[in-house]
């Protein structure tokens, strides 16, 4: 089976924890390198937030849960990379 090493999610995260606080939280969660995250809209009672996750075994279910957890909730995954090495998008003619 092919590891995750990079995963984006589109969060919708309530205003406590604080951002900074709910991204340092997620990056306790097994073996990930690291979590950005990104503050995209803001309400007055929630928070649309991208997180992307990157690690060697990124356990995506595992990272669900722990937004859940954290009280959050995954509206989609936006991006995965897989397979030994993260190949970056580039624009392609479709793109424009």
């Amino acid at each position: 089976m092919v590891s995750v090493k990079r995963l984006v999610v589109d969060v919708l995260t309530p205003h406590d924890p604080p951002l900074a606080e709910f991204t340092a939280d997620l990056a306790d969660v097994g073996s990930l390198e690291g979590v950005t995250g990104s503050l995209i809209e803001l309400d007055a009672e929630v928070q649309n937030v991208k997180l992307t996750v990157a690690g060697p075994g990124v356990g995506v279910e595992e990272i669900e849960s722990e937004i859940e957890t954290l009280g959050g909730t995954v509206h989609s995954v936006d991006q995965v990379a897989c397979g030994d090495r993260v190949v970056e998008d580039r624009p392609t003619p479709q793109d424009r």
